[in-house]
């Protein structure tokens, strides 16, 4: 009866393909079907705007589309899967017959997405998108770490405009620099960086809303992260990016899985008796990956508690060599980022030395 049912279901929405290339553009999306023995049997472009997509997601049979991940993958494949198929998002990034191509087009991009979801769905190391209210929180932090970032600019170019004419602006907080800017330059300076100073003031105000939009994500939506909170240098604004950036915690096997996940794990490149020791991947999200590395050099900092975090850092920076510090801080970042998975999925209640517990222990 089922089988029946999605005959006729295939039968009324028209074209039956066996699996589809979808090529997504800013304006226009190209997309190539194959037939059972991977003949191409369709082509054309559709626009990329909600009700033309979801038109042609109507118009054709449930099928298998291969999409490549980008800005809009995650609507698209929410709208293409509302339609009755099943998308597949590639990762562009391990896909290099199709960024690498010397002959690239967008009906070939379309063609080869179209095969491999065909033939071989493994090749194009499927990705899955966070759910859309995950998303749409997420933005929340990036939307703040733009601003502290643009705030930081202008910052950087009224102190270095005002040390062009031999005057300086006195180390404050960034909260007061406009106004410590003010009490310190001349005013024949002052009327040029006004305009300037008045955005910092704006866009401080701004950072300020985001803070408080995101205590009431933490209290209100996000729970749980007060498991994650229970780490000192592990505050609101970075434990609330790493349940949203991972989404959902079962998804990984083992917590050792979330640093290579998040690019804190050392790259290879081993071939024949070549095994040359490489930095850290940097894959993943690259803000999840800053705040994890800001929260390490706090632990390592002259603020931080004492505790295994720290103790394995220190261990790392008494070995010397380049950039000891840095390389001290991104494998904290490592082991803040497993141990934060490990808090979310158990609900522990986070023992700083635990591993000092345990040594003490054994020798008991």
């Amino acid at each position: 009866m089922k089988k029946s049912i999605k005959g006729n279901e295939k039968k009324e929405r028209g074209a039956v393909y066996a699996s589809v290339g979808l090529d997504v553009g800013d304006r226009k999306s190209c997309w190539v079907a194959l037939d059972e023995t991977g003949k191409v049997v369709g082509r054309d472009k559709v626009s990329t705007r909600t009700p033309e997509l979801e038109a042609w997601g109507m118009s054709i049979a449930p099928t298998v589309i291969a999409i490549e991940a980008g800005p809009h993958s995650p609507w698209i494949s929410r709208l293409l899967s509302r339609c009755g198929h099943e998308v597949i998002v590639g990762n562009p990034a391990k896909i290099p017959s199709i960024s690498r191509s010397r002959s690239k087009s967008d009906w070939r991009d379309a063609e080869q997405l179209g095969r491999m979801a065909r033939f071989d769905r493994t090749m194009l190391h499927e990705i899955r998108h966070r759910s859309e209210q995950a998303q749409k929180d997420l933005q929340v932090i990036r939307s703040r770490d733009a601003t502290v970032r643009a705030r930081s600019k202008l910052i950087s170019h009224v102190r270095c405009t005002v040390k062009a004419h031999g005057q300086l602006v006195e180390r404050c907080s960034t909260d007061a620099f406009a106004s410590r800017a003010r009490t310190t330059i001349p005013a024949e300076l002052l009327e040029i960086i006004t305009p300037v100073l008045e955005a910092v003031d704006q866009l401080s105000r701004a950072i300020h809303v985001y803070d408080q939009r995101i205590d009431m994500l933490v209290r209100g939506r996000y729970p749980d992260t007060k498991w994650l909170m229970q780490i000192k240098g592990v505050g609101a604004l970075t434990a609330l990016a790493y349940m949203l950036v991972l989404d959902d915690a079962s998804r990984f096997g083992s917590s050792r899985m979330v640093g290579a996940y998040l690019g804190l794990t050392p790259a290879r490149d081993q071939s024949g008796d070549m095994d040359p020791q490489k930095g850290i991947s940097k894959e993943g999200d690259r803000l999840m990956r800053r705040l994890l590395v800001q929260s390490g050099h706090y632990i390592l900092g002259p603020f931080g508690v004492d505790c295994d975090l720290r103790r394995h850092g220190e261990a790392i920076a008494k070995r010397g060599g380049k950039n000891a510090k840095k390389r001290a801080a991104v494998a904290v970042a490592r082991k803040l980022a497993v141990l934060l998975h490990h808090l979310w999925i158990t609900k522990d209640v986070y023992v700083p030395l635990f591993n000092g517990m345990t040594i003490e222990h054994q020798a008991a």
